[in-house]
């Protein structure tokens, strides 16, 4: 019986840990089997070895890339069925020099040699629109995927891969006090009310409030980026005056809920890119983006590279526009 696996998603991201530091790739060699059905399929056009010279060359191979300056994991699993398994991995890479971040996808197939597991395949790849590819988009999958959960029951998601958007508005100190608290309790409560209608309407949970803005959860970046469009175009035809200024950041990777809130640096990261924008803006990561592949349904304008607040390195975002 296929069944979830900790050890081996534990046992990747040990690899994965190795690839990230360039420490210690000597002991690279020691996760690959020695059998000679071993494979090696690599992102180059060559890399499509087997055997020996993969438990031999590994390190060497790992060694000669540099260190990344951005290794962050967007989503993992792992899955067991005997002395079988196999694990699925998406990074988002970026090189020092580099202003563009890669999207890394990885399958690492496992097999039990004596009571280790070891690895027999690892099969990675760069994501590229099919668009560019083949000159078209390849939806049919997605489309029975779109029309189930559209059929299907509500999901509540509590953790794994998820677009995260938070809300602010501009202002609304000054605000607050020109209107007066009474006033402005009844404008904000309105608003987000407004707001989660629409996040509903789009699968996502609204999580919490946060004094003038929202935290809200979406089971993918398509939902969030149509939900954000919706909210500001909510917001700028509202007739209530005065108008309110929102503005919206949105990025993509794992969360982890507990006790009916969410955690973690997707969640850190998506605040920073909200609190970088303006008014009437929605600013999303590149993982975001990337989620969106070649889909013509949105348009992004490029931005500078932002540095965020307690985070580490130049960011890359873009603007949806609407």
């Amino acid at each position: 019986m296929i069944r979830s696996s900790p050890e081996l998603l534990a046992v990747s991201r040990r690899w994965y840990e190795i690839l990230r530091t360039k420490k210690n790739t000597d002991e690279l060699r020691d996760f690959l089997s020695t059998a000679n059905e071993l494979r090696f399929i690599g992102t180059g056009e060559g890399e499509f070895w087997n055997g020996r010279a993969v438990r031999d060359g590994v390190s060497g191979f790992f060694a000669e890339i540099p260190a990344p300056e951005v290794f962050e994991e967007l989503e993992a699993e792992a899955f067991e069925n005997g002395e079988t398994g196999w694990s699925s991995f998406v990074h988002r890479i970026q090189f020092v020099g580099f202003t563009d971040a890669v999207f890394y996808r990885t399958v690492l197939i496992f097999v039990l040699e004596g009571a280790a597991w070891k690895i027999v395949n690892r099969h990675a790849s760069v994501a590229t629109p099919n668009i560019e590819l083949v000159g078209k988009e390849q939806l049919a999958i997605q489309q029975l995927i779109d029309a189930a959960r559209e059929d299907g029951p509500e999901l509540i998601l509590t953790e794994g891969l998820a677009s995260v958007l938070f809300t602010d508005v501009e202002g609304s100190t000054a605000l607050a006090e020109s209107l007066g608290d009474q006033r402005w309790s009844v404008m904000i409560d309105n608003h987000f009310q407004i707001l989660a209608d629409i996040i509903q309407k789009h699968r996502g949970q609204f999580v919490k409030s946060l004094g003038d803005g929202t935290l809200s959860i979406f089971p993918s970046a398509n939902e969030a980026l149509t939900a954000a469009v919706e909210m500001q175009t909510a917001v700028a035809s509202a007739s209530e005056e005065p108008h309110l200024g929102l503005r919206i950041g949105i990025h993509t990777g794992d969360v982890v809920q507990s006790r009916g809130d969410f955690f973690g640096t997707v969640v850190n990261k998506s605040s920073r890119i909200t609190t970088t924008g303006v008014a009437g803006e929605i600013l999303v990561s590149d993982a975001t983006r990337a989620m969106i592949g070649g889909k013509t349904t949105f348009c992004f304008a490029d931005t500078d590279p932002k540095q965020l607040k307690g985070l580490k390195g130049q960011h890359i975002l873009y603007r949806l526009k609407w």
